[in-house]
């Protein structure tokens, strides 16, 4: 019935507690994080994306500048010296098509590679390697008109709109800037032949470009920070929620001092009923306790089948004088055996000498009793 009560204790489930949860004033336990993680649900700064993204691939048309002019240059000496020589005809059309996607992808492809290795790194800094199939399931509560509305005019919404409005103020003065700066220039450029007009174009338009992209690295960099503050604002929890989460992974600490509890009084209880089957009980004679148990036919040595300090000690003689069970007092004895074995082990093989003359004693007092 013992072991029964044991397992009832174990399956019993967890108490819910009354009244509120609390106030959410805990930052999340990390079990908190890596399950809105395996949600989905990460935060990232989707304005520092398009600033790292932009930057990229300012720098990459600037540096590739010269090659996509050099290649631009072979395709149109290519059509007006050798292509212009054939024939207009459907065959014509089909190369020369093939030929402009060819030149295109030539000079497109240093572009795309360096912004998609840029946005995939500046995702991978912010978020790191996340894959979840959550995101994708749909969920009607994304149809309630009401819930859009919310939305639409929430402090989130608020937020996105001040940043809009920041960034075309930002962008605006920049360009006003720069092109007041080259204001005078650009009326020489009727005098210019197209390279270095293109060249001088180009120098302009990086210049407002990697302005606009610092200050949106910037403002990206605060946006990030933003996000952050309010993911973590998100998944913070009541000191209600953190036990519950305890109780969930360690278990309850009442249920199981509770249980260890039992687990102690079954195994006394065990115990104590060793001791009206043991041989002898040594004692100290007032604070240990140890009964041992010999059969020559069966154990090779003796076995200690109970011990016990103080109140322990105390009842273990009870029992063993209600049971008619030898009691010698040998204090050396018992505190070393008290402290060297275990229940149910066989005595050390130091102890052997020791406690043969002991059991010799009793064998020998039960003879005469006899």
């Amino acid at each position: 019935m013992d072991e029964y009560r044991v397992n009832f204790f174990f399956d019993l489930q967890l108490f819910a507690d009354e009244g509120n949860t609390g106030e959410k004033t805990e930052k999340a336990t990390p079990r908190r994080v890596e399950e809105a993680r395996k949600k989905g649900q990460v935060f990232k700064s989707s304005d520092l994306n398009s600033a790292v993204i932009l930057m990229v691939g300012l720098v990459t048309i600037y540096v590739t500048l010269p090659y996509m002019i050099d290649c631009l240059k072979s395709f149109t000496r290519l059509c007006l010296l050798d292509r212009s020589l054939y024939d207009f005809s459907h065959e014509y059309l089909q190369v020369l098509f093939v030929e402009v996607i060819l030149t295109l992808a030539k000079c497109m492809f240093p572009i795309m590679a360096a912004t998609s290795i840029g946005a995939l790194l500046i995702s991978y800094i912010q978020v790191g390697f996340i894959f979840s199939g959550e995101a994708f399931t749909p969920k009607l509560e994304r149809l309630n008109p009401a819930e859009g509305a919310k939305k639409i005019f929430s402090k989130r919404a608020l937020v996105e709109l001040l940043k809009a409005l920041m960034k075309v103020i930002i962008t605006g003065y920049i360009v006003y800037t720069v092109g007041a700066k080259y204001y005078l220039s650009f009326a020489r450029l009727v005098d210019m032949e197209l390279a270095p007009s293109i060249m001088f174009l180009a120098q302009v338009v990086f210049e407002m470009g990697l302005k606009v992209g610092a200050v949106f690295v910037i403002v990206g960099v605060i946006d990030y920070l933003y996000q952050k503050y309010e993911y973590d604002k998100s998944l913070k929890m009541s000191k209600y929620d953190i036990k519950q989460e305890y109780k969930q992974t360690e278990g309850d600490p009442q249920l199981k001092s509770r249980q260890r509890q039992i687990q102690r009084e079954i195994a006394m209880k065990r115990m104590m009923a060793e001791v009206p089957k043991a041989d002898v009980v040594i004692t100290n004679p007032t604070h240990f306790a140890v009964a041992l148990k010999y059969e020559a036919e069966t154990m090779p040595a003796p076995v200690v089948t109970a011990k016990g300090q103080d109140f322990i000690a105390l009842r273990i003689k009870e029992l063993a004088v209600e049971n008619g069970v030898a009691i010698v007092e040998n204090p050396p004895l018992a505190r070393t055996l008290y402290t060297v074995s275990k229940i149910g082990d066989m005595i050390p093989e130091e102890m052997f000498q020791a406690v043969a003359e002991v059991l010799a004693f009793v064998y020998k007092q039960k003879k005469i009793v006899l």
